[in-house]
C-alpha cells in the first residue's frame, strides 16, 4: 500500500501510520512529509490552549459536534502529557471525545509531549500537515494544558482560542505570563459558575491595554461546554475571524512565513544536534564533555565551543 496516495484519499489507517512514523523519527516518515507538503494549505486550523481544569477537551468535543452538523470533516491533534514509564500519551482527551470514534468524518490523534515545551509536541506540526493534505476541512489542536506557557499553538493555528474558567485563578496567571497576546478569541468556559462576570471584566480590562491584534479586536465569549451553551456564538466568532484573515491576505501570508521560519529553525536545531552527537563520539559524546564540566576541567560555554569547532574542522 502506498501510504501517501492512500492518505491523500483520506484513508485513516494510512494517516495513522504516517503520523506514527513521524513520531518515531522514521526516515520514511520524513520522505512522506516531503511528498505531502504540496497538498497542504487548505484546512482551517483552530488552536485551543488554557490551564488544566478549564474544560478544553469538552470545548473541543462540542466544536467537533457543531462542525459535523455542518457536514465538515474534522481532524483533532490532542497533545497529552507523556507517560513517565512508556513516553507515550496519557489519553485523557480521547476518553472525553469517545462518542466521535465511530464517526467517519472525524479523526482524533493523541500525541505525547515527550519533553517538548510550549504546550505542543515537537511533531505536532507534521501531524497537522498530514491531516491537512488528507482533506480535512478543519483541524483542531488542543495543547497539553500543563501551564500558561503554551504559546507555540499560535505558530500552527489560524485562529487561537484561549480558555479560562471562573474561580480557578488561571486568568491572573495568564495575564502575568503574557498569554493574552496570543489569543484571537478568549473563551470563559463553565460560565454558569459564580464570578464568571468578574472574569470577563478582568479579561476585557487586560485586552483594553492592547485592544487590537494586527487589526483584529479580540473577542470574549462565554460558554458552558457541558450543555453546549455559547458554542454557536463561539463558532460565529471563529467564522468572523476567518473572514477577517481572508480579507487581510498579506497578514495571513506573513503568518505563514513566520510559521515556516519556526519550522525550519526547529528542524535545523534537531539536525545540528544529531550531527553534534555523531561528531563528538570520539570524546565520549556530549556526556564526555559534561563529565569535564562537572569536574570543573572546562566550563559549559567552552564545551559548546569545542563541539562547534568539530564542524569547522570537517566542513571542508
Amino acid at each position: 500500500m502506498n501510504l501517501v496516495e492512500e492518505a491523500l484519499k483520506g484513508n485513516y489507517r494510512a494517516i495513522a501510520r504516517i503520523i506514527t512514523m513521524i513520531e518515531n523519527d522514521s526516515p520514511e516518515g520524513i520522505a512522506m512529509m516531503k511528498e505531502l507538503h504540496l497538498h497542504t494549505g487548505k484546512a482551517y486550523v483552530i488552536g485551543i490552549t488554557g490551564a488544566p481544569g478549564v474544560g478544553k477537551s469538552t470545548l473541543v468535543d462540542k466544536i467537533i459536534e457543531y462542525l459535523r452538523n455542518e457536514k465538515k470533516k474534522v481532524g483533532v491533534v490532542a497533545v497529552d502529557p507523556s507517560s513517565p514509564f512508556s513516553g507515550g500519551a496519557i489519553l485523557a482527551d480521547r476518553i472525553r471525545m469517545q462518542h466521535h470514534f465511530l464517526d467517519e468524518g472525524v479523526f482524533i490523534r493523541s500525541m505525547a509531549t515527550r519533553g517538548s515545551f510550549g504546550g505542543l509536541s515537537r511533531t505536532t506540526k507534521d501531524a497537522v500537515k498530514v491531516l491537512d493534505a488528507s482533506g480535512f476541512d478543519f483541524i483542531i489542536i488542543e495543547t497539553v494544558g500543563v501551564g500558561q506557557d503554551e504559546v507555540d499553538v499560535v505558530k500552527f493555528s489560524k485562529t487561537t482560542l484561549v480558555a479560562f474558567a471562573p474561580g480557578l485563578g488561571d486568568e491572573v496567571q495568564a495575564m502575568k505570563a503574557g498569554i493574552m497576546e496570543i489569543g484571537d478569541i478568549f473563551v470563559i468556559n463553565k460560565a454558569d459558575r459564580e464570578d464568571a462576570d468578574k472574569t470577563e471584566m478582568d479579561i476585557n480590562a487586560m485586552l483594553g491595554l492592547n485592544p487590537k491584534k494586527n487589526g483584529w479586536v479580540p473577542i470574549v465569549v462565554k460558554t458552558v461546554a457541558t450543555t453546549g451553551e455559547g458554542i454557536k456564538e463561539l463558532m460565529k466568532q471563529i467564522d468572523l475571524h476567518r473572514d477577517f484573515l481572508e480579507k487581510n491576505t498579506s497578514f495571513l501570508y506573513e503568518k505563514e512565513i513566520y510559521k515556516s521560519e519556526m519550522e525550519i529553525a526547529t528542524i535545523l536545531k534537531e539536525k545540528l544536534f544529531e550531527r553534534a552527537l555523531e561528531k563528538t563520539k570520539a570524546e565520549g559524546g556530549i556526556r564526555g564533555y559534561a563529565e569535564k564540566v562537572a569536574s570543573r576541567e572546562i566550563d559549559a560555554y567552552t564545551a559548546a565551543e569545542k563541539i562547534l569547532d568539530t564542524f569547522k574542522c570537517c566542513s571542508n
